[in-house]
């Protein structure tokens, strides 16, 4: 597996959401390597109001407005973390994709004990299932997805999917905007396509 380089993230938001699809997140944890492919993203931009950048840099949101290529990770419902990679191009200040659902790939007797679940189908299909599934807390808020280590995004070859458009979920801004993207046909997404 190649590790996906910075100028891969260096680019339209939208852009990298979609081809982000079918590439593998990465997590060492105790001795064990768990890996999952992306089924399922979302892009967010500054530009718009869905976007936790969208009013400005704060302490929390800061990796929004930093180095492409990295962890922006937020604690969502007061219940489960949510993964993302900072993306965007030169012009635009903020921005991120939200990987919404995975694959389960490797290491899933461990993603099981850690979601104390025994339904692969039910493990990472969802941003919170997948942070549980994979031990991702804030702890690694603003790591760097381009360098081996702790958690990382790499592509294997994996053939370019047929990709479906839709709605993003769970916002109640900027509704309308087709920005969630997902490999067509895949079991392992959130929410199915009607």
């Amino acid at each position: 597996m190649k590790l996906l380089r910075r100028s891969f993230y260096q680019r339209n938001t939208v852009d990298v959401a979609q081809d982000l699809l079918g590439k593998i997140v990465v997590r060492e944890f105790n001795n064990v390597r768990m890996t999952g492919r992306i089924v399922e993203t979302e892009a967010y931009s500054c530009f718009e109001p869905a976007c936790h950048g969208f009013r400005g840099q704060t302490e929390s949101n800061k990796a929004l407005f930093g180095p492409v290529g990295h962890a922006y990770i937020y604690f969502i419902y007061g219940m489960h973390y949510a993964l993302n990679v900072v993306a965007r191009d030169d012009k635009t200040l903020g921005g991120g994709v939200l990987i919404r659902a995975l694959e389960p790939l490797e290491g899933i007797e461990r993603m099981e004990k850690l979601r104390k679940i025994h339904e692969i189908h039910n493990l990472t299909n969802g941003p919170g299932k997948l942070a549980q599934a994979l031990h991702i807390t804030k702890k690694l808020y603003g790591v760097d997805l381009t360098k081996k280590g702790e958690l990382y995004i790499a592509d294997d070859g994996f053939k370019k999917p047929s990709i479906i458009a839709t709605q993003r979920i769970g916002i109640s801004k900027a509704q309308d905007m087709m920005w969630r993207f997902v490999i067509k046909g895949n079991p392992f997404l959130s929410k199915k396509i009607k």
